[in-house]
């Protein structure tokens, strides 16, 4: 093994490393299950940069290291990390001199890392486009524009810096890493298993009032104003905040902010997605579940993925129509395999629309709308 790089001596990278000074401070933080990977590239893009630190953890709180470094006045830190309010990089870069904070990991990691560190949120966020297919051909990506840790630097200092020119030099190690690692899987591959697997199960089919009562379909989603669980001293039940519901018969759709109770969760904002101002403005949560009453039928069958929206609801004091359809346990039912997160699933069935309301709950529930009628359009008899 190499001590450097931490790769076998027949797949050593450490010849291809560039050096490469920059004014940018760089602060990587490496959620713990990604430092093992072998093919990772945070470690590959720290032995490059001499002003990079790399951070292995989850919490960073109590972090004294983590504070110095972004502490420097003469060096403001901002968060590469997409989302709500991240300004483009590629076109609007900082002025002067930053200290850039990357978190890497999976997506999942990532958005762990963000929404537990408060610090981390309240930093100014960036994020881009990439602007070219990620060389990155060993491991698959959420998304075709996604791109590794050390790519994102690359275009991230090199519009920082203004050389994106010097940057692509740090292509050369994930270029070799790449190469070695299809040349060995090349040279053996896989042997065919001796018994054949058996046969996977057939699927099921789904919920007949998909098909038979579409016109009565709800999709619903709620979201609330959740404190951590682990919160010493104090048990604080979540709370619904928000709450929208759809007809993807009709697109008829409820969209309503209940104005929380008890005080906004640190986190509450960041992870629905709404501004606190829109949720202090909210209505009584009384008159919430008056409206939604008023919109509901007795022929409705609510439609959530799980159950944590419809419990909201029900631990508020509203009520639903008693049939109801768990879209999740359905899509797992009918697939017979994992199906990943609401997103996941939604994407695998074709573009997502539009969102129909604000924030999170928006999303969630026009993808709920379109699994629905991706089924009908791909399953109803002629």
């Amino acid at each position: 093994m190499c001590a450097r790089c931490r790769r076998p001596l027949t797949v050593c990278y450490c010849a291809a490393l560039p050096r490469l000074e920059t004014r940018t401070k760089i602060v990587i933080l490496q959620h713990p299950r990604e430092r093992d990977m072998p093919i990772g590239t945070a470690r590959m893009a720290s032995l490059c940069l001499p002003q990079a630190k790399l951070h292995v953890g989850v919490r960073w709180a109590d972090s004294a290291p983590l504070a110095r470094a972004l502490g420097d006045p003469a060096y403001p830190p901002i968060l590469l990390y997409p989302g709500p309010g991240a300004k483009d990089i590629l076109r609007e870069p900082p002025a002067g001199p930053v200290t850039l904070v990357v978190v890497d990991g999976t997506w999942s990691q990532a958005k762990s890392v963000v929404r537990d560190n408060p610090l981390l949120q309240g930093l100014p966020r960036y994020a881009f486009a990439s602007p070219e297919p990620s060389q990155y051909r060993i491991r698959r990506e959420p998304q075709v524009e996604f791109v590794s840790t050390i790519e994102a630097l690359m275009y991230v200092l090199g519009a920082l810096e203004g050389e994106p020119q010097r940057f692509r030099a740090l292509l050369d190690p994930l270029t070799a890493m790449v190469d070695s690692q299809l040349a060995c899987q090349a040279a053996h591959p896989r042997r065919r298993p001796r018994h054949p697997r058996p046969a996977k199960p057939q699927r099921r089919p789904l919920p007949e009032a998909i098909m038979d009562r579409f016109g009565d379909l709800l999709c619903l989603v709620g979201e609330a104003n959740a404190w951590p669980y682990d919160l010493a001293g104090a048990v604080i039940h979540d709370e619904l905040v928000h709450l929208v519901a759809q007809r993807p018969a009709s697109a008829e759709t409820f969209a309503m902010i209940a104005a929380p109770e008890n005080g906004l969760s640190p986190t509450t904002c960041f992870h629905i997605g709404l501004a606190e101002h829109q949720l202090l403005g909210g209505a009584p949560r009384a008159e919430v579940l008056a409206q939604l009453a008023a919109f509901t039928r007795t022929t409705d069958i609510v439609c959530s993925w799980g159950h944590y929206g419809t419990s909201l609801v029900a631990d508020a004091g509203g009520t639903l129509q008693a049939e109801r359809i768990d879209l999740r346990a359905a899509a797992q039912s009918f697939t017979n395999r994992k199906i990943g997160s609401l997103d996941d699933y939604a994407r695998s069935l074709g573009p997502i629309p539009a969102p129909v309301a604000d924030g999170r709950a928006g999303r969630r529930l026009a993808m709920l709308a379109h699994i629905l009628r991706t089924w009908r359009d791909q399953f109803e008899t002629p």
